[in-house]
């Protein structure tokens, strides 16, 4: 074969590369299960970028690209904050200057991408109009996944079910068939009050849990396969090898542990963060550059190890 003849089949081959949506499709929940359009069990893997008002250079096409292309990340998670200052509530503009890259990038490079309320309190009105909007926005694309409540830290499930009624109504008035992620009580580890009862009447919606492996060990793997296997779909939106803090020692032990059994039960699972802080959950240094092409010496270990297991798993 010549030269120009490999160089064509090169080309048709890197165009032809089926991206996680081209191979999934439509996502939708089959009892527990995370499935595909045509019903075939699916495993997300992926990379939360941090808090969009601390770490706001990080929301751009090129470091996008990074993960989906270079780390094999099938799902992006865009974590838009509703505390500290210049957050969503206070700068809305801001924040979509921020999302709406992200989104869209995603959506061009044919991977699955969460729009996270990024809450650790109760806003209901101001949610289900940001999820309204993204929906009439958004809604055609199988790309988009909705989060509806980052972390719930005194909310008790019962109020919270009420507001997950509400936002889902928004959604669905636009979109009837996208993922819907909710959180549960207290910082999203009380997955078991949930599974007791899950909202009625809805479809195509799953429940978050949130780890951090040196903090939360078996007895939170063991309340998850509880929930998993009594049949209720979670989804674990939010994790990472370290203490609950974001500081500390990784615990690459405990982490590959919850890897396991997230695999076992095909759960899918996102990595805590794309961000510079000095901090063990923090994935690169200050001096790595906003839009990507990230060498070694600017991946911290936790990102390394991030970027090790994606390749493991997203082949």
């Amino acid at each position: 074969m010549g030269l120009l003849s490999l160089l064509m089949l090169a080309v048709c081959t890197v165009g032809n590369a089926q991206t996680p949506v081209k191979k999934y499709g439509q996502l939708q929940v089959c009892g527990s299960q995370l499935c595909g359009e045509n019903g075939q069990p699916v495993v997300l893997r992926g990379v939360s970028l941090g808090w969009h008002n601390l770490w706001p250079r990080f929301y751009n096409k090129g470091a996008v690209d990074e993960l989906t292309n270079k780390w094999h990340a099938s799902v992006i998670r865009a974590a838009m904050g509703i505390k500290i200052e210049d957050n969503y509530l206070e700068n809305p503009s801001f924040a979509m200057q921020c999302m709406t890259p992200v989104i869209e990038e995603a959506i061009k490079d044919g991977v699955y991408v969460i729009i996270d309320w990024h809450a650790h309190d109760m806003y209901t009105d101001k949610a289900a109009e940001f999820f309204s909007r993204m929906s009439a926005k958004y809604g055609k694309y199988p790309n988009v996944i909705y989060e509806l409540y980052n972390e719930p830290v005194e909310d008790s499930w019962t109020s919270l079910k009420e507001y997950a009624k509400t936002v889902i109504k928004a959604i669905r008035a636009n979109d009837p068939d996208n993922i819907i992620l909710m959180g549960c009580p207290h910082w999203d580890q009380d997955i078991d009050k949930v599974a007791a009862s899950p909202i009625e009447g809805v479809k195509n919606v799953m429940y978050t849990l949130h780890f951090y492996a040196a903090t939360h060990k078996q007895y939170l793997r063991d309340r998850m396969q509880k929930a998993v296997e009594g049949g209720l779909p979670v989804f674990v939106s939010e994790c990472a090898g370290m203490e609950a803090s974001g500081d500390g020692p990784l615990n690459v032990e405990e982490y590959n542990k919850w890897i396991d059994l997230m695999e076992q039960l095909k759960i899918s699972w996102v990595n805590w963060s794309l961000s510079d802080k000095n901090e063990t959950c923090s994935m690169l240094l200050p001096r790595a550059k906003a839009t990507g092409n990230w060498t070694d010496d600017v991946i911290k270990p936790w990102g390394k190890l991030v970027r090790t297991t994606l390749l493991k798993y997203n082949k």
